[in-house]
């Protein structure tokens, strides 16, 4: 008995080609891996008014039209990112049909700023949904009954499912591929391509220093808070209380616990703890120490608090996070003989 299942990628006009690429080759390489049982998956590329679509990049697909298709036959739904997508309204002929189509399909997925259509056809109201990080603020604004997260690169949420930016559509599709058929195939069609399973689905989506410069960074007093980021990173078992941090950056305590708290919109406590955690990964992937060993670098204090921190914030211990992420496996070796840590991030010019 067949076991194939049709994906419709929705297209338009300057798409972002690698967010239809990477997941398409994905769904292709589980469908030649499961072609003996019959199983697999049949895509279908759509647009608005078929034909050709021109992308971001200028990659032109072939596209069929949307009301060439019988909704009966499709399984999922999955609406790639675009230059403007958040041009698209609710009276936009293409998030009609998107919302028409909802109600027929087993499930619907948005990559990257692709959520902005659904969240047009009012499938994300009351949702937990996540978006490129860049497009947070937009998303929030024109859609507040959507419940944006920060961090992570995919979430579920009832039938609809939603990625971050670019390269979490992989990650995506890898997810749908393994509730459709099982970890073993979606491991197999992530070895075939060269890519990790899964990124833990809490990973933030980029840097958290970068993150921290990107918001201090763009109002004053950003030449100081700006720097601050990059300071922590690479002196983690300093003073980092408020009133060490103000000296860092030349403030006293009280002015700078309140611009810090106005232009980075969460606690020091906070910045220092995911930069501690981003320190640590880096170590547990790079090269092989005692977590004992990393926590102290890292400015933990002991093992136990950096594996509560791993926990609250990963979801998974620093012993699995090296397991999945670690370059090849660990082998004994003598501290003293340990690289010296790269800085986390550039120094700013």
């Amino acid at each position: 008995m067949s076991d194939r299942r049709t994906i419709a990628f929705i297209l338009f006009d300057q798409a972002l080609a690698l967010n239809l690429n990477g997941p398409a080759e994905a769904f292709s390489v589980a469908s030649h891996l499961l072609a003996r049982e019959g199983a697999g998956y049949d895509l279908l590329f759509l647009s608005e008014a078929g034909g050709l679509v021109r992308t971001s990049c200028g990659l032109a697909v072939e596209t069929k039209a949307l009301d060439s298709v019988d909704l009966a036959t499709l399984d999922t739904l999955i609406v790639v990112g675009g230059l403007e997508s958040w041009t698209f309204t609710p009276d936009t002929p293409l998030v009609r049909w998107i919302e028409q189509a909802s109600k027929a399909v087993r499930r619907i997925c948005s990559i990257c700023n692709g959520a902005f259509l659904l969240a047009a056809a009012g499938l994300l109201d009351g949702r937990r949904a996540v978006t490129h990080w860049c497009e947070v603020e937009r998303l929030k604004a024109m859609y507040p009954e959507v419940h944006i997260e920060l961090d992570p690169i995919h979430l579920r949420d009832g039938t609809i499912w939603t990625s971050a930016g670019m390269s979490a559509g992989i990650d995506l599709a890898l997810a749908l591929i393994e509730d459709d058929y099982g970890r073993h195939t979606s491991l197999s069609v992530a070895k075939e391509l060269v890519v990790f399973l899964h990124r833990p689905g809490g990973q933030a989506q980029f840097s958290s220093a970068l993150a921290a410069q990107t918001r201090l960074g763009t109002t004053p007093p950003a030449a100081k808070l700006a720097e601050l980021p990059v300071w922590i990173a690479n002196n983690l078992n300093a003073d980092l209380t408020v009133e060490g941090l103000a000296k860092a950056v030349g403030m006293s305590p009280r002015t700078f616990a309140r611009n810090f708290a106005r232009w980075y919109g969460g606690t020091p406590a906070k910045l220092v703890r995911e930069l501690r955690i981003e320190a640590a990964c880096q170590h547990l992937e790079e090269a092989y120490s005692e977590i004992k060993r990393i926590a102290d670098l890292c400015g933990f204090g002991d093992e136990e608090r950096m594996r509560r921190a791993f926990v609250r914030r990963l979801g998974i211990p620093p012993t699995v996070y090296r397991e999945r992420f670690g370059r090849g496996s660990p082998k004994p070796s003598l501290d003293r003989h340990q690289p010296k840590r790269r800085p986390l991030v550039s120094e700013p010019v």
